[in-house]
């Protein structure tokens, strides 16, 4: 019954996230953004709501006890920019890679993804600074949380400044598919976007709660640690479903939103989500949590490093998804 739970929960997260990318491409659109914007904050912020519901629900909401609640909510929140740093980036690249070849191109706009990588590498390495900080030293976990919450308003200001430099370079947001209100019969203005863009929303938290009451059931009936199982398939169930996006628009040549998808993402849950951890839970370092802190900056430091040598290949992207076997083999079987 308990994975019945999961898949159902899976199958909302689906349709969730299909209804709210549709909107936000109508909504991006509407407002004359650039992809960019569309793809690294409404897109990105929208279709990680379920890892920052997933922590929250866990660790404010659920009756299991404190160290379950706290395993669920740290495996969350670490296992978003993990899965998104390594597995991400690999299927959207094998994707890219069945019509355009390993050795193809892609083309995201290359500012507003070396900016998204860097914000990310930054934020994430405060996030792993605040694990080796001493329990006693209570006063420096709130300045680390405030800084990180800080360099995300940052990054938002810099992100949206940006927006109409890149409409007038071509890289505005526009619409390849009909609203899918309209197909029902509603008229095609932006009440009945947002309409969709709740309706969509609404379908994601719904089933990141799903998720949660099957994590805390099957956590003890396979005797594996809620902490590991959280960071294995808590992201994998609840963004991995999302990042279909980015496959979906990287198949369609929309670069820049299949990539800004991801790496918002990646800000968002290596600032935001590290910053409530470190408020709210022990935050200390564990093995799980120090092979999935290691991995995630591996890749993303790799994936920075190909940027900056300016050409982005699918076969690049192979060494991510490298980074998450390493994990998960260092998780299972270590």
């Amino acid at each position: 019954m308990d994975i019945l739970i999961l898949f159902a929960s899976l199958v909302v997260i689906l349709l969730g996230a299909e209804a709210f990318t549709n909107s936000l491409e109508h909504f991006g659109e509407r407002l004359g953004i650039s992809e960019g914007v569309t793809g690294s904050v409404f897109a990105a912020v929208g279709t990680a709501l379920p890892e920052t519901m997933v922590p929250i629900f866990a660790i404010l909401l659920s009756s299991g006890s404190e160290t379950l609640r706290h395993e669920v909510g740290v495996g969350a929140i670490l296992g978003a920019p993990l899965m998104l740093a390594t597995l991400a980036f690999f299927l959207m690249g094998f994707f890219a890679a069945r019509k355009r070849g390993w050795q193809g191109t892609l083309n995201p706009e290359p500012i507003g993804f070396a900016r998204d990588l860097l914000w990310f590498n930054w934020a994430f390495c405060l996030g792993v600074i605040a694990v080796f900080v001493p329990q006693e030293w209570g006063w420096v976990r709130p300045i680390i949380a405030g800084t990180l919450v800080i360099l995300y308003v940052v990054y938002l200001y810099q992100t949206i400044r940006s927006s109409a430099n890149l409409v007038d370079d071509g890289h505005g947001t526009e619409a390849d598919h009909p609203l899918y209100m309209t197909i029902a019969g509603l008229p095609d203005n932006l009440m009945v976007i947002l309409f969709q863009v709740g309706c969509g929303l609404g379908l994601i938290v719904l089933g990141a709660k799903g998720f949660v009451y099957g994590i805390e059931q099957l956590a003890p009936k396979w005797g594996v640690s809620a902490l590991a199982l959280s960071l294995l398939i808590i992201p994998i169930a609840t963004e991995l479903p999302e990042k279909v996006n980015s496959i979906i628009w990287i198949r369609r040549g929309r670069d820049t939103l299949a990539v800004g998808n991801i790496t918002g993402a990646m800000v968002f849950q290596g600032s935001l989500l590290p910053a409530l951890g470190i408020m709210l839970t022990a935050w200390v370092p564990q093995h799980e949590i120090l092979m999935g802190m290691a991995m995630t900056l591996v890749a993303a430091c790799y994936l920075t490093w190909v940027v900056r040598r300016g050409v982005l290949k699918p076969i690049h992207l192979v060494m991510n998804g490298l980074c998450y076997v390493m994990f998960v083999v260092s998780v299972l079987f270590w």
